[in-house]
């Protein structure tokens, strides 16, 4: 499997592929992306680099984003200051369950994280998606807490703020990474 970097002209194919991912987290029980993601946001994340795609042949198997900057309001003005990147929207084609990949691609952002001289690799899940959270704390991630006040975006409670986080390092992932190198992370925010 390679990964490389989501060009412009596989909006839909992100957008359909996270309508996969909610309709599945809805059968697990969970509101979890259960409002659609605006595509002129996700296409903005294509164009800037930050989203990646796992392939196995011509199939999207995953899909990450990884950035320098943490959504409003999470993250204290401390944390802030350690040289960190944030991973979202971590996603894995139902047909790709069961193999780990998940585990893989977490590897693969910590390795990038690492390249680019961060610290941590942090991320920001689902606060009612307890399933979730034990994924990520069997990943190696260490909760730090959780943010529950409201979401002033939408005018309502926080939905994703469960903050976790991991050492970065380097790591044998295992995918031919087509993707460039990583920018150096900002030393202080």
């Amino acid at each position: 499997m390679i990964i490389t970097p989501a060009q412009p002209s596989e909006l839909p194919k992100l957008i359909a592929f996270r309508e996969e991912a909610a309709s599945w987290l809805k059968e697990l029980g969970t509101d979890q992306w259960s409002r659609p993601y605006p595509g002129d946001l996700l296409l903005a994340s294509i164009e800037t680099g930050t989203v990646f795609m796992v392939r196995d042949g011509d199939q999207t198997a995953a899909t990450i984003t990884l950035t320098p900057e943490a959504e409003d309001g999470l993250w204290t003005e401390a944390e802030m200051s350690e040289p960190s990147i944030f991973a979202n929207k971590l996603t894995v084609a139902r047909t790709h369950a069961g193999q780990n990949l998940g585990g893989r691609l977490l590897n693969w952002a910590g390795d990038r994280a690492y390249r680019a001289s961060a610290k941590w690799l942090r991320l920001d899940a689902w606060t009612t998606n307890e399933e979730l959270q034990c994924y990520y704390l069997r990943q190696g991630f260490e909760h730090v807490r959780t943010v529950h006040e409201g979401d002033a975006v939408n005018g309502g409670p926080r939905v994703s703020g469960w903050l976790a986080q991991r050492l970065t390092r380097s790591t044998d992932h295992g995918f031919v990474d087509e993707t460039p190198a990583p920018e150096p992370v900002p030393l202080a925010r």
